[in-house]
Parts: structure tokens; sequence; C-alpha cells
């Protein structure tokens, strides 16, 4: 059969629910968290268990080594997560250079950074759930011992991940750990990743601590001495969890949450910081037009200003400043403009939502960057590490400049919409640099439009990506897409619906009934309990 090919109409409605829902990209991972609901975990551990199953169902996408970030309703009050790791103390301007490099390579250990996602799966249980850590991995440790089936879109991006390291290899040695792990896959294949099973249950008798100063930390510091890496045990032991305050705007009677940097969430609240005083027609050109040079400026404010916050100029409060941003506003006028900015590469992470009858919701999203990241596997544990060092600027005057012991620019954001002081629900589109345009779409969708979570996630969007180009999925309006030619934006469509991000969304009405939405461009999947 044609796992690709869908000539029909397929029309998806939003889920309802009274006890719990979880909704990612992935049904198997979905199944971990409804398990967790059903055991008398809460919202948290729903999420951390199907954190754990994407990372074998979809790693293509995610891994134990890579980073997180989260935002929460729990027991009442909203709180934030940070958990990116930081860059090894030995990284600088000059070893990368020592090593014939101009600039941060994609692949191989120079752009590895600390993991952060086991570390965070240990302490979100510890400080939330009603579960041990143990019990809400079992669902992952089970699916990677026993098997599970590679879906069309996971099959596609593995594919081309092992393309990808297999011309890269006789550049990077390092990776090659990587193409005898995982090999490639066709859809439909049944799969199994007992390595990544051995390493998920030592992250769950340890409490993730085995990643950091135990077995699995030697086995790393090993393979880098062994292999260039520069990554010691003083790294991966000084790793911690950072909880912090999410950051906001108010939005006509809304309060949109995000975490602050190093993450780039900042810029979806410029954009909708900018936009907040307009009031905006759907399908009018002139709201798509106000929205891509929204972001445009937020991107030129934030890839200058935005870095691990030890090393910002400028504050988070002073870019969101009300008087700042409606001077930003201003200078949108009727025609598209060029807007100074960094470069925008493309990424791979998956993000997730839960909710559960008691009041508590979870945004939470984690990825190894750039697919399966660095390519850089440990041998013997299937754990592959991210490559988020790649974000570091090679600019002396930039504050995200690479540099020992430093948290670079993030991509992955999680979001969070209150209203008056209660939770309204977790909302999230990931995909590299289309993460905040994604935010700034889907959080349009909701509240100036009124569209249901399904409603807001299915409809077409738009990508900045340079200069004057934006892009629009094949089934965007066309008359809009001229009218925004007509404006001076360079318009083209490009056909890869996951290049325009995969969201998901859940929220909580006054009677406390959910609603729930999940990606209809790929894989995405909602359960209730």
């Amino acid at each position: 059969m044609d796992h690709y090919k869908y000539p029909y109409l397929n029309r998806r409605f939003s889920v309802y629910a009274k006890n719990g829902m979880v909704a990612t990209t992935h049904p198997v991972a979905t199944e971990a968290g409804i398990d967790m609901l059903k055991r008398g975990g809460n919202a948290m551990d729903a999420a951390v268990a199907t954190a754990a199953a994407l990372t074998v169902v979809e790693p293509t996408s995610n891994g134990i080594g890579g980073d997180a970030f989260m935002i929460a309703w729990m027991n009442g009050r909203l709180h934030g997560m940070n958990a990116s790791g930081r860059s090894p103390k030995g990284l600088s301007m000059e070893a990368i250079k020592s090593k014939g490099y101009d600039s941060m390579p994609k692949y191989g250990w120079l752009p590895v950074n600390v993991p952060g996602v086991p570390a965070a799966w240990a302490s979100l249980i510890g400080r939330f759930g009603n579960l041990t850590l143990n019990e809400v991995l079992a669902p992952a440790i089970r699916a990677a011992r026993d098997g599970f089936a590679i879906t069309p879109t996971v099959a596609r991006y593995w594919r081309t991940a092992y393309d990808n390291f297999s011309r890269e290899v006789d550049n990077f040695e390092e990776i090659r750990p990587w193409l005898e792990t995982f090999g490639t896959v066709t859809a439909g294949e049944i799969r199994t990743l007992p390595q990544h099973a051995d390493t998920l249950e030592d992250i769950a008798v340890t409490d993730a601590r085995s990643v950091y100063e135990g077995a699995l930390a030697d086995r790393i510091v090993s393979y880098s001495k062994k292999s260039g890496g520069l990554l010691t045990h003083e790294d991966l032991k000084g790793f911690e969890v950072d909880y912090v305050d999410p950051l906001s705007v108010a939005y006509k009677g809304y309060d949109i949450h995000e975490i602050p940097p190093n993450g780039q969430g900042i810029t979806a609240l410029m954009a909708l910081g900018m936009l907040k005083g307009d009031e905006f027609s759907h399908l009018d050109d002139a709201a798509y037009h106000c929205q891509i040079e929204a972001i445009k400026q937020a991107f030129a404010d934030t890839t200058a200003f935005v870095a691990d916050e030890d090393f910002m100029k400028l504050t988070a409060e002073e870019l969101l400043d009300d008087d700042y941003l409606r001077s930003r506003r201003a200078e949108i006028g009727e025609e598209a403009a060029l807007r100074e900015h960094g470069d925008l590469p493309q990424g791979g992470t998956v993000y997730l939502a839960t909710a559960d009858g008691y009041g508590n919701m979870v945004s939470y999203i984690q990825s190894n960057y750039m697919g399966f990241g660095s390519g850089v596997v440990v041998p013997g544990t299937g754990l592959a590490l991210h490559n988020r060092g790649y974000n570091f600027s090679m600019d002396p005057d930039n504050p995200n400049c690479v540099g020992g012991g430093k948290k670079p620019y993030h991509t992955i954001i999680p979001g969070f919409i209150t209203k008056d002081g209660r939770p309204v629900g977790p909302f999230g589109v990931m995909g590299a640099f289309m993460q905040p345009q994604g935010h700034l779409q889907v959080a349009m969708n909701l509240i100036d439009y009124g569209m249901n979570p399904q409603s807001a996630l299915d409809a077409p969007r738009w990508q900045f990506k340079s200069g004057l180009e934006v892009e629009v999925e094949d089934r965007f309006d066309h008359d809009i897409a001229r009218a925004l030619a007509r404006r001076g934006h360079k318009v083209s469509v490009n056909l890869e619906p996951n290049s325009f991000g995969r969201g998901q969304i859940i929220i909580r009405g006054r009677n406390g009934v959910l609603i729930g939405g999940s990606e209809s461009r790929t894989d995405g999947s909602i359960s209730i309990y």
C-alpha cells in the first residue's frame, strides 16, 4: 500500500473529555500518558510518561540526550521549567577553529551540550508527580524492548537522517555508532531499541543520576575522550534543572505565557504585544501582513539580544516593555519591509499537552534539535546527543557568542494561556524557528477568531524565512497569497506540511470540560480518560 497518499478530505473534530486528556504526535506515546492517568497519576505523570515514550517511537525529533522546557498549571498556580544544558567548559571559538572550522559544525561532538531531558523527567516527577519514575518510564521501556510500529512520518525522517549521517560519517567518525544503532527503517516495520530500553531502566532506578554522575556518565565521558569530544564529568555533574517564572503579555483579555530566555518564546510574546491593540478580520490580507511583519520585527530583536540570561545586554522585561512594542508596531507599514535578523535554520522537536481531572495542565516540549541531533550516539546505550550548540553565534559582540559553560539561544518553547488568573490551557507548535510563528498564529486563531482547538491547528499557516521571503502551505488562500505579494512579500508555496510545525492544544472550559486538538499534518494523536 501507499503509506503517503491521502487523496480525500480527512476532517478532524476537536475532542471533548471530563477526566483527562493527552495530545501528542504519536498514538503509542499518547496511550502511555493515558495509562498513567488510569493508574492514579496526574497530568505531570502523564506528561513525563508521554515524553519518555516519544524518545522511543519518534527518535527522529527528540531523545534522551536532548533538552526540555515546561509550563504547567499544577496545584493551583503556574510553574515554568528550563532544562536546557550548558556547553562544555572547554568550548571556545579557539577550540572550534583549532579543529579546522570557521563556524560551528552541525554534527559531531562540537555542538553537543549537556543533555537536560533525564534530569527534567526525574525532577518533575519528584516535585509534582503522584507516581514513581519507575512507573512512569515503564511504557517507554516496554515499547523499546518489545517493539513498536514505525509510522510513515517517522520513517521518512529516519531515512533522511540515515542518508545524512551516511554522507557525513567520513567527516565525523564519532557518528558511526549512530549508523550501527539506528540504521534505516520503512513505514509499517516493527522495530525494537534494546539499548535504549536498558538506558531508560538505568535512568528509572537511579532517578536519572546515572546520566550525570554514574555509569551512563562514565560511558559518555569515555566516548567523548576517545573520539574528540569536550564533555567532562565536571560538565555533567554540574547540570541543574531551573524552575523559572514564565514571561507573559496581556492579549485581548487573555494572558499568554512563555519561558524566559535562553528560549525564543519571547519572540512570540513580542509579536503579540505589537498587535494587541489591533482588530483583525479572519481571511483579511492585512491581518496576515501585520502578523508577518510583527514576527520579523521580533526576530530582528531576539536573534540579536536573546541568549543565556547571564550574558544578555538587555533584559526580557525591556524587550517586552509596552512603549517599546508600540514603537515597533508603529514601524509596520502597508508594505513588506526588510528587518535584520539572524539565520533561521530548521530543527526537529516533539511537543505534548496533558490535563487531568484535578485541574492540572502541562505544556511540555523536548528536542534533540536537528532530527536525531549531533549524530553522536554513546556506544552501547542508544543515547543520541543533541546538537543545540549549533545555535551559538561566532560573532564576539553577540551575547549568544560561543563559549564554555553557556546555554545557547534555544528554539523549543511551550506555551500556556490563562484568563483572569485561571488556566485556559497549554498550546504549542514545534519546529525550530517556526515555533514562535506557530504560537502567534495559533493564539490569534483561538482568541481573535474564536476557533476551536482543532480548527486553530488545521488553519493554513505561513512561515517567514528570511529577507522578504514567506512560505505558505499549498492550501493557503490563494487570493490572500496574491495580496501579500502585492504588498511586497516574496511568497512561495511549500508542499511539505511538516515545514509549518506540528502542534497540540488542550483548553479547559469554565465548567471543567477539556477540549483538545492534535496536529493533522503528521501522526497527531489525542486520547481521553
